[in-house]
């Protein structure tokens, strides 16, 4: 499992980089899917977990992830879509998570959750919904390694990306300055990763355009491609 800077060295290092959401996956194959994934080069995957409480969906827990972790090599970047997530932040950590996001909505006052996952030498993310202003994530972006802005309402895999969110990634670029690692979650494909990476954003979580294309590593590499290019003009 990677320390704290190893593991944003390698998110700075290849950034921009797509994150499966493993929301998407098939369950039933699960390593298989892994397996495709890392043919397909995908570098970091996203876990999307739900408790049903904080989000109107239930997804998977520490189990699961722990049994994924020995089948893999790509990092592991925990998307915590809980009510309390300091509660199960060492079973995460435990599982082989090496990145762990809460919401600021669930945690409106974040520094000593984002100072004590540092401490464990685990790269700390904030996240924030699509009706959350960005003024209110901007004073604790200091205590951030990893700020994710929701481009849709979290729950619920293959919904439409919320054009309105890209103005928070601008400004979080603006703030953060180019050491914070911009992750985007929600409706992520071919016609919207552009502006996205265009705003200043790093990572790209991706479910629906590539677990629902026949061949995950085009449509890996298609995506990184399209985030390259619009880096590359901005």
């Amino acid at each position: 499992m990677r320390t704290r800077d190893e593991m944003l060295s390698v998110l700075k290092a290849q950034r921009p980089l797509i994150a499966p959401s493993m929301l998407k996956c098939d369950f039933g194959n699960l390593h298989r899917e892994l397996e495709m994934l890392d043919a397909a080069d995908s570098r970091l995957l996203h876990l999307d977990v739900m408790d049903g409480h904080f989000v109107p969906n239930l997804s998977y827990g520490p189990m699961v992830i722990e049994r994924m972790r020995p089948l893999t090599e790509s990092p592991f970047d925990a998307h915590l879509m809980i009510s309390d997530p300091e509660k199960y932040l060492d079973e995460y950590m435990r599982a082989g998570c090496e990145a762990i996001t809460f919401h600021l909505e669930a945690v409106p006052q974040p520094e000593a959750l984002l100072t004590k996952i540092r401490r464990k030498n685990v790269v700390a993310g904030l996240a924030i919904n699509p009706g959350t202003p960005f003024s209110a994530a901007e004073p604790f972006l200091k205590f951030c390694d990893l700020f994710l802005v929701m481009s849709v309402n979290p729950g619920f895999g293959g919904q439409k990306f919320i054009p309105d969110v890209v103005s928070k990634i601008r400004e979080a670029r603006a703030s953060g300055g180019s050491d914070l690692i911009i992750s985007v979650d929600g409706g992520i494909g071919k016609s919207t990763i552009g502006v996205c990476a265009e705003a200043g954003c790093d990572v790209f979580v991706a479910g629906s355009s590539v677990f629902d294309q026949p061949c995950y590593k085009s449509a890996i590499a298609e995506l990184r491609q399209l985030a390259n290019d619009s880096h590359a003009v901005c």
